[in-house]
């Protein structure tokens, strides 16, 4: 078993004695700008001694490093310092809000209007421009101050003998400006020539306010784990004694009795002790209605108490509850680079040299072909700025934030981002039957008297179970307390194992048992035959109520089955409007698989099989059909999840099947499989946009700034738009909702 624990941003995994130990670090890192600044860090990461894989996210702006035992945590930071960016141990500091940084935005967009004032002004017939030295007071403080963030990352940047975002910007406007001061020097006693003063200041402007914008569309992104995180209450009222003291929730021990008042958040996971009440569980669970609770029932830390005040008795608190393993698993899925990354990351390792050397080689080529070396200048600026790549950096980590954010909040917890664009490949999902398709308990499906009326069967039957454990008594005796009928008392009762239960009950001898049993005793069985074989074609258990008198004789029939749940025929249906195809895996009966398949419209079964049956059926369902999901609950389906390429588990089921699946499913609807598939299919749509228009920026903008058809002021534009779109293009993610 593994047991993790945050520390200081350390994710320790304690595998036991004999086992080595991994430590999993989770850095926050800052100065980040692009997806050359991930490939830098990833690399510097790598090459540490005792690094065994090291993930970076530009949209969170952390980065995972898995650690052999003995390493020490220090040297990653020393690494990431070397590399010429910032990191820490301790978690970085929670956002407050999206408006962080506004100030240098507002100030450079002061400075820069009157600079650009005169362009704007040009088309209506108005010739004005600035002084030159105005332009220069005003160029300067925006060139130097507001864009010295430029200068510090790009000089970092060199130190580590690479390039960035950063230094594209600074060696562009650097050029501009210099350019500028030249002319101004050269031309001082011959007018006013034309100087690049509002290019460079607009282009710092302009990647200013798209970063500010991008933070921004970052912050919304991430808005499910601050949902999540929200629903922690910060006290508990907890009973101690004969009194009730308030305490941090991070005081409250398992076993103790939390007292939750009405409209309050319950503090711990838990059972309740006393109390009835409705809890609304819908930003866990995604349950849209509140859940009626009582006494023995299970109720989840950070859910909603309704009307009833409710003493809860603590069975999981701190890291170990469903709320902090939910933001966990959502934390570790953000932060988790989908494979499709990949081709960014070998893109954007030679990314900056390549652009480097077109803007070289169109200042010389334009400087020698014209002579004219200031428009030369200008176009080598253009290429630079136009080149950066901010919107390839965040084109797939954004989109997989967003979809896996959304996804958590409707009840679908995606473990990493490689399930999360697994998923959208899936033609054919295998679902196991028990707890998956049924609801995992005996019910009394169908009661046949033999004459009079349905509830007097009823009543007799659930007597003379009354005192038995066996779920099929369990079963008789709920469905009578469900149509809320007294049941009277029995008297010697006896229990013939393997055949049923016999009592004395209002001084009639009744008998509950199997056929066989009803045979032996004598019990003529044909009033009922017809119905008899009915029930079994559709796979129920039928047991038989009868009367054990002078002449025993039948009273009613009992159909006893797992039930269908409700939402299961819809499942099916729903994945097939998708394209997807169902089939059954079961170890029960095959007559009883086949009833169940036929009623949720599943018409591939594989039933009677073994675990291990399953994984193979798993391996042929890939050759015949492609990638296979595998959708259970318990341990038994743990092998067939972990053999599928995805796996489905129901939150409702074990720790084993969830451990060895790359999705939970919060609530036990079978829908969710399908919901996990949409939402798949549209994240990874969005990353495809999203690649397509970061790519199409540089591979269109580039050649036209080497051409000398754009202007630095457009490029500076045209960059800041390409980051911000790409990721308000995955924000539209946040619309999702299950079955649109």
């Amino acid at each position: 078993m593994v047991a993790d624990f945050i520390l200081y941003g350390l994710n320790v995994d304690l595998r036991g004695p004999g086992v080595e130990t991994s430590i999993q670090i989770r850095l926050p890192i800052e100065g980040m700008t692009c997806a050359s600044c991930v490939t830098r860090v990833e690399r510097a990461l790598k090459a540490v001694p005792g690094v065994g894989s090291a993930d970076v996210n530009l949209a969170t702006e952390t980065a995972t490093v898995t650690l052999a035992a003995g390493a020490r945590p220090e040297s990653l930071v020393d690494a990431v310092h070397k590399a010429g960016y910032e990191a820490r141990l301790a978690p970085a500091p929670h956002a407050t809000g999206p408006d962080r940084s506004w100030w240098p935005v507002a100030a450079s967009t002061v400075l820069t209007l009157p600079l650009m004032l005169p362009m704007v002004l040009q088309p209506f017939g108005a010739q004005w421009t600035l002084p030159g030295w105005a332009q220069l007071m005003l160029a300067t403080p925006v060139q130097f101050v507001l864009g010295a963030r430029f200068y510090r990352a790009g000089w970092k940047a060199l130190r580590a003998r690479t390039g960035n975002m950063d230094l594209l910007v600074a060696l562009g406007t650097s050029a501009a400006y210099a350019l500028s001061v030249y002319l101004l020097i050269r031309h001082r006693e011959h007018g006013i020539p034309h100087l690049y003063f509002e290019a460079g200041a607009a282009v710092i402007t302009l990647v200013l306010l798209g970063k500010w914008l991008e933070h921004r569309a970052k912050y919304q992104t991430t808005e499910a784990i601050r949902a999540l995180q929200a629903l922690r209450p910060e006290r508990a009222r907890v009973r101690r004694g004969a009194e009730e003291i308030e305490v941090p929730v991070e005081s409250v021990k398992v076993g103790d009795l939390v007292v939750v008042r009405p409209a309050e958040r319950v503090a711990a996971d838990g059972e309740i002790a006393e109390g009835m009440t409705h809890v609304d569980e819908s930003l866990i669970t995604g349950e849209s209605l509140p859940i009626a609770k009582g006494p023995g029932e299970r109720v989840t830390g950070g859910s909603v108490n309704g009307e009833g005040l409710v003493i809860v008795r603590a069975t999981a608190v701190g890291a170990q509850s469903v709320l902090a393993r939910i933001i966990e698993l959502v934390e570790t899925a953000q932060a988790r680079k989908a494979p499709i990354q990949r081709l960014v990351d070998r893109v954007s390792a030679v990314f900056v040299p390549v652009v480097l050397a077109i803007a070289g080689v169109t200042l010389v080529a334009w400087g020698l072909a014209t002579g004219d070396w200031e428009r030369a200048v200008l176009d080598a600026v253009a290429v630079l700025v136009i080149a950066c790549p901010c919107a390839l950096g965040l084109a797939t980590p954004a989109a997989v934030i967003a979809g896996t954010g959304v996804a958590a909040k409707h009840g679908v917890l995606i473990k990493d981002a490689e399930a999360l664009e697994v998923a959208h490949k899936v033609r054919v999902v295998a679902f196991d039957k028990t707890g998956t398709l049924t609801v995992g308990k005996p019910a009394l499906v169908a009661l046949e008297p033999v004459s009079g009326e349905r509830s007097a069967a009823l009543t007799l039957a659930a007597a003379v179970q009354s005192g038995s454990e066996h779920p099929l008594a369990k079963a008789v005796i709920a469905a009578a307390k469900q149509d809320s009928l007294a049941i009277p008392a029995a008297e010697g009762v006896r229990v013939a194992p393997g055949r049923g239960i016999e009592a004395r009950v209002g001084g009639r001898r009744l008998a509950v048992g199997s056929s066989r049993w009803m045979r032996e005793l004598g019990v003529d069985l044909s009033p009922l035959a017809d119905r008899l074989a009915a029930l079994e074609s559709q796979g129920l258990t039928v047991s038989w109520l009868a009367e054990l008198g002078t002449t025993p004789r039948p009273l009613a029939l009992l159909g006893i089955g797992d039930e269908l749940k409700p939402e299961a025929p819809q499942a099916v249906a729903e994945l097939a409007r998708r394209h997807v195809a169902s089939v059954m895996l079961t170890g029960d009966s095959r007559t009883v698989a086949q009833a169940i398949a036929a009623r949720a419209g599943i018409t591939s079964v594989r039933a009677e099989i073994l675990p291990e049956d399953k994984v193979r059926e798993i391996q042929s369902l890939r050759e015949s059909h492609g990638t296979v999901a595998m959708v259970g609950d318990g341990i038994n389906d743990a092998p067939a999840l972990a053999a599928a390429d995805i796996g489905f588990a129901m939150g409702s089921g074990t720790d084993a099947a969830m451990h060895a699946s790359g999705v939970t499913l919060m609530r036990g609807d079978p829908r969710l499989v399908a919901a996990a598939i949409d939402i798949s299919r549209r994240t990874y749509a969005k990353i495809r946009q999203n690649l397509f228009w970061a790519f199409i920026y540089n591979v269109v903008g580039i050649p036209l700034a080497a051409l000398g058809l754009l202007s630095p002021v457009v490029a500076g534009a045209a960059m800041a738009l390409s980051s911000v779109s790409v990721v308000t293009n995955a924000l539209l993610l946040k619309r999702w909702r299950p079955g649109n």
